[in-house]
């Protein structure tokens, strides 16, 4: 079994920035890819990020330029620095790390709520 447990969600006015941060435990052998997704309230769960085991990374284009991905292999941890976040940046923020065989774990997801 893995586990994925994020933290460093908040309220945060807007222009402000957090950071979170997603670990994972428990049976690995190997995590490859490493990704934060968002849901809105109403909508559909999105891409927001993507890193790879080799470090390259991609972001959805209503993030880019102000989002940053990156991880800590050691640690098995994935991080987004979340800079001059938007109202429309509110949503819950859910990491899915693929590990072992390529099975996706997801985690229970963390609170970013941005204030006008």
């Amino acid at each position: 079994q893995v586990q994925v447990v994020e933290s460093g969600g908040g309220l945060v006015q807007a222009g402000g920035s957090l950071r979170l941060s997603c670990a994972a435990s428990g049976s690995i052998f190997s995590i490859h890819t490493m990704l934060w997704y968002r849901q809105a309230p109403g909508k559909q769960r999105e891409f927001v990020a993507v890193i790879t085991s080799g470090g390259t990374t991609n972001y959805a284009d209503s993030v880019k330029g102000r989002f940053t991905i990156s991880r800590d292999n050691a640690k098995n941890t994935v991080f987004l620095q979340m800079d001059r976040l938007k109202p429309d940046d509110t949503a819950v923020y859910y990491c899915n790390v693929v590990a072992n065989a390529g099975s996706p774990y997801w985690g229970q997801g963390t609170q970013v709520t941005v204030s006008s």
